[in-house]
């Protein structure tokens, strides 16, 4: 045999992590009579984000990273890379490889991708909902940190005067946050079919962390106006926070 291919086939292989997708499937959908739910109760100390019971498969990311690193040294596994509709944030992966986690989609075309921890190895789906009777998000505020155990929350203040936090997630126009992740990475979203015109205020707040009230962790901040139309506006933040109680406005801007 060539020595080189015996080389080779010596080398030890290293176990590649394997990406899967269960929901959302591709294709084309209607998601007309489905059960969608856009907020989930909160429960203290802590609170990661999960499935609630009868979720429709049409408001869900879920699936597995088969291969994930296990932790080490009680130190948490990196975290996976979840993007959707061109937006990434960190996807927290169970012991198990598992993740899920609801997303309101809205109508039209949508992208879905997972990343594995160290970047090597992916799986993507894109669907069409062709349900013109969906609520559409106009305005969606995305807030997400790159420290597990860390809780920052998302603040946004309505030009109509409405606070939308972790203790009033629900505006009275339908405007809400979906849930209040204390546990590290979120992502917290907030969504508004039909957001008043006139000035809004986009705050993030380091609200703890454990133990260690002076970790260094990095919000980032994603504003997304008109989401899967020809006038979609995609902007991100990247802000570092510093120590508990710090709150710090990211952005100011004027819906017309």
């Amino acid at each position: 045999m060539n020595l080189r291919w015996t080389a080779l086939l010596l080398l030890p292989t290293c176990a590649l992590a394997q990406v899967k997708i269960d929901t959302p499937r591709g294709g084309w959908r209607n998601s007309a009579g489905a059960q969608e739910q856009t907020t989930q109760e909160v429960h203290y100390p802590a609170v990661s984000i999960s499935m609630q019971p009868g979720q429709s498969e049409t408001a869900q990311i879920r699936g597995k990273i088969a291969g994930v690193p296990k932790e080490q040294e009680g130190k948490p596994g990196k975290p996976a890379t979840l993007i959707v509709n061109g937006s990434a944030m960190p996807l927290a992966v169970g012991e198990d490889g598992a993740f899920e986690r609801p997303y309101g989609f809205g109508s039209g075309s949508n992208s879905v991708e997972v990343r594995s921890p160290d970047g090597k190895q992916r799986a993507r789906t894109q669907f069409v909902d062709g349900y013109t009777g969906k609520t559409q998000a106009r305005l969606r505020v995305l807030l997400s940190w790159d420290s597990n155990g860390t809780d920052l929350d998302l603040h946004v203040v309505t030009p109509d005067g409405g606070h939308a936090w972790y203790g009033n997630r629900v505006l009275k126009d339908g405007s809400a946050i979906d849930v209040d992740v204390t546990t590290g990475y979120g992502p917290e979203i907030f969504s508004s079919a039909a957001p008043p015109k006139g000035q809004y205020f986009v705050y993030v707040n380091y609200y703890g962390s454990g133990a260690d009230t002076s970790a260094l962790t990095v919000a980032q901040v994603t504003i997304v106006t008109n989401e899967n139309t020809a006038r979609e506006k995609r902007q991100s933040f990247m802000v570092p926070m510093r120590a508990q109680g710090e709150l710090t406005l990211v952005k100011s801007f004027i819906l017309p």
